[in-house]
């Protein structure tokens, strides 16, 4: 660990949501100055970062590095492995509350680990619009803290924050100047991501102009906001790789926000809620009802819940249904879709391992469909 570490950057991130987004705009940005080893795609568990430790080799002069959780003590884990000087925290939400005892606090803990692990005097990048991060315990941590925001005030803040056909425009104001940013991909959470990307390169003294242009050209994921843009103005919205609360309210504020006259939101399970699971389900249909979705179709076990409360919370019966058949789903759509429809897939890849093949199977099948 000490060889890997000796004057370069060591970048770890973790957060309930955003990890390999934020990583992949990070490496795009500062591959451009310095040779970086990533994680690869997802791969952010222990297991990964114990096989990365065999894979960095003097060569690499930057290394860019997820640290997924699903318990206590992860973290902790992959910072013995690989202890970063440089720290970014994307926020604190409930994913895998469900495998902590202190169902309130546990997940806060599990995520201080990054902090009490990187090195003491490194570099810290917070959310300043995350409650939760600021419950974070920083213990004896003495070196620099940094904030990205959009609503409070943050050492990287985004303003004129606006959708354009196939992402996302902002500013930020740097070096005493406003600063146009943009970036191939839509959704709020996304331009948070790119915040910390920013901020870090930024830190690291890349320039405006390569951030920039890390940034539109950055790595994007298979599953992850994939759009596909088909005859008569329909649009698909592939976002089936994962599902968590937090990440399944901003796939549903996308389709919010780039559907033309029909939304159709198509959701499937969560996982590792523990007790929670009941009512972040609830939230999510009553979230949906709120973004004027017009049809709400659920599959999966447990997930007629999410139905129940957009039916509850003003969207109509008749537009609300769970299914047990992906034939049967299927059949609906082809029947259903017309022009300027827009439909978001949304699932998670626990999810039966089958059943979330089969969600991805809905997406390239619509694809196919109505190319």
């Amino acid at each position: 660990m000490d060889n890997i570490g000796i004057g370069k950057p060591i970048i770890a991130i973790t957060g309930s949501s955003g990890k390999t987004t934020t990583k992949e705009m990070v490496s795009s940005i500062i591959q451009r100055r310095w040779k970086v080893f990533k994680s690869y795609e997802n791969g952010n568990d222990v297991w990964f970062t114990s096989q990365y430790v065999k894979q960095i080799d003097p060569t690499y002069e930057a290394l860019v590095l997820e640290y997924g959780m699903t318990h206590a003590g992860n973290i902790t884990e992959h910072c013995k492995l690989i202890q970063p000087n440089i720290g970014i925290i994307t926020n604190v939400g409930i994913a895998h509350i469900g495998n902590f005892e202190d169902q309130e606090f546990g997940v806060i803990a599990a995520k201080s680990e990054l902090i009490k692990g990187m090195k003491s005097d490194g570099i810290l990048f917070l959310n300043e619009d995350d409650l939760n991060s600021k419950l974070l315990d920083k213990g004896d941590f003495r070196g620099e803290i940094l904030s990205i925001g959009i609503q409070n005030k943050a050492n990287y803040q985004a303003r004129e924050i606006y959708y354009t056909e196939n992402g996302m425009n902002f500013r930020v104001e740097m070096e005493g100047m406003d600063c146009p940013f943009y970036i191939p991909i839509f959704g709020k959470h996304n331009v948070y991501n790119a915040l910390f990307a920013i901020a870090v390169s930024h830190r690291l003294g890349l320039s405006i102009n390569d951030i920039r242009l890390g940034l539109e050209n950055f790595y994007q994921t298979f599953g992850r906001l994939t759009i596909y843009h088909l005859k008569n103005e329909i649009t698909i919205i592939n976002d089936t790789f994962n599902a968590k609360p937090d990440a399944m309210k901003e796939a549903i504020n996308v389709l919010s926000n780039i559907g033309k006259d029909t939304k159709i939101a198509i959701l499937g399970c969560m996982f590792d809620l523990g007790i929670h699971e009941e009512q972040a389900y609830r939230d999510i249909g009553s979230y949906a009802a709120s973004c004027k979705i017009d049809y709400l179709y659920t599959v999966g076990e447990g997930t007629k819940i999410i139905g129940e409360a957009a039916n509850q919370s003003g969207i109509a019966d008749e537009n609300v249904k769970h299914f047990h058949s992906i034939d049967e789903l299927h059949q609906t759509l082809v029947g259903q879709i017309k022009e300027k429809t827009t439909v978001l897939i949304k699932g998670y890849f626990g999810m039966e391992n089958a059943m979330r093949v089969k969600m991805i199977d809905t997406a390239m099948f619509l694809r196919d469909y109505f190319k």
